[in-house]
């Protein structure tokens, strides 16, 4: 196994690995807003079978990424997948995405999310709760800039109270919600939904599942990386979908499908129905770990994929800079700090938020393309292959495809200028690379 580059240390096994997948996946979304999917497929049959699709889909996109995990194991993830199957240029506009709103976009509206549920128990307004959200992204990144080992300890304990949370809510939904007046149907309509209100039910589910792909970023700080990345991502999706589908039988156990449609706060609603007045304070208490969870991944994460653009000489040298002690991308870490902070002060990140991420599944499914792509090479021997090539992948872009052109269709405008906010990293790039003049960089802009 080659040491890793520049100093990063090879801290990340197969159990924080598993936590990391299931930690960034497990938000704070299917504990407040499962009435996406109940509002377009208001049946308990259809319900579920929505997030069974999203997770199966959320399965064959982990598999894809398995096998490419297993081909470039380095630092970067689906950066080195898109680079490695098409071009630097579009790694780079990954890159760009990530950072001016899809990556950071995110952590800033966990970190509100987060700061909005403190609110609960402490009362803040408007301005106290940006402050306690920018709190939130300085002190998590404070942990990651010490050591991955501190990052991914945090993540892995705040997963356990998560899934602990998960377990509890599925045994309260199936033995405690006996205890109690069972949900009226009487307002549950029993007609089959629609095809389109089926596919927008499964896009909403889909987006709970984001976040599986980050593991990949820090292949050169895990052990076996080759190995471990794709047995974390198989075991964590599969561990999410089960406690998706548990978690909304749980809910529908106790609550009608109209009243988790109609709920803004579904698992609060959930908790005041079977643990009574205190179940609200309950819930906001696990929402706040969740997110707490949930960002720690994704702070850890990003960063990694700046380093990576830097060690391809397409981002500044500064930026790819590895602490000498704590063996961290601490300046990469520190400007995510920043401009996600930036976001949380200005509120933009809602605007940048609903603008571009729906453009992370045009990448993704050009990262599953890259399989036909890569297989035809010579040279490409991944120590994993994807089960069911090509049917699954294939059928992965397509859904991928479905996603973008809902988005387009449901708000054209929005979506146009979000394609715009992506492409306006093409200009910076080619900049870029007029200035560069290391061998190793024009090599890599070469393949």
């Amino acid at each position: 196994m080659t040491p890793p580059p520049r100093g990063l240390h090879r801290s990340i096994g197969l159990t924080r690995a598993t936590a990391m997948v299931i930690g960034t996946i497990i938000g704070a979304s299917i504990f407040v807003q499962p009435s996406l999917v109940s509002g377009a497929v208001p049946s308990i049959t259809g319900m579920l079978l929505v997030w069974a699709v999203a997770g199966i889909l959320t399965l064959i996109g982990a598999l894809v990424t398995a096998e490419l995990a297993s081909a470039f194991p380095g630092t970067g993830g689906v950066y080195v997948f898109l680079r490695e199957s098409y071009s630097p240029a579009v790694a780079f506009l990954w890159c760009w995405a990530m950072f001016w709103s899809m990556h950071t976009g995110i952590i800033a509206a966990i970190a509100m999310v987060c700061a909005r549920y403190i609110g609960f128990f402490i009362p803040l307004d408007d301005t106290g709760l940006r402050v306690v959200a920018i709190i939130a992204i300085l002190l998590f990144s404070a942990i990651n800039y010490v050591g991955v080992r501190h990052g991914t300890a945090v993540q892995t304990a705040f997963t356990a109270v998560k899934i602990a949370a998960v377990v509890l809510i599925a045994f309260a939904g199936l033995v405690v919600a006996g205890a109690v007046p069972p949900p009226s149907t009487a307002s549950a309509p029993t007609i089959i939904p629609s095809l389109r209100s089926f596919v927008s039910a499964t896009v909403a589910g889909l987006f709970a599942f984001g976040g599986w792909h980050m593991v990949t970023y820090t292949g050169d700080e895990t052990v076996d990386a080759r190995r471990t990345i794709p047995r974390a991502l198989v075991i964590g999706t599969l561990a999410v979908t089960a406690s998706y589908i548990a978690v909304n039988a749980a809910y529908l156990a106790v609550l009608s499908p109209a009243a988790v449609a109609a709920s803004n706060r579904v698992a609060a609603d959930f908790a005041d129905r079977v643990l009574g007045t205190g179940g609200a304070a309950a819930m906001s208490a696990l929402v706040i770990l969740s997110t707490l969870g949930a960002m720690t991944g994704i702070i850890l994460t990003g960063p990694r994929v700046y380093l990576a653009a830097a060690n391809d000489g397409l981002l500044t040298e500064w930026i790819g800079a590895v602490h000498p002690r704590f063996g961290t991308p601490h300046h990469a870490i520190m400007l995510q700090a920043v401009w996600a902070s930036v976001l949380v002060a200005t509120g933009t990140y809602r605007a940048l938020f609903t603008r571009v991420v729906y453009t992370e599944w045009i990448f993704f499914g050009l990262m599953a393309a890259g399989i036909f792509v890569l297989r035809r090479r010579a040279g490409y021997a991944p120590a994993y292959r994807a089960w069911g090539y090509p049917i699954l992948p294939l059928l992965f872009i397509g859904a991928t495809a479905v996603i973008v052109v809902s988005q387009l269709a449901a708000d054209p405008i929005e979506s146009a200028t979000g394609l715009l906010i992506v492409l306006a990293g093409l200009p910076v790039y080619y900049l870029r690379t007029a200035r560069r003049v290391s061998p190793r960089t024009v090599t890599n802009a070469d393949r």
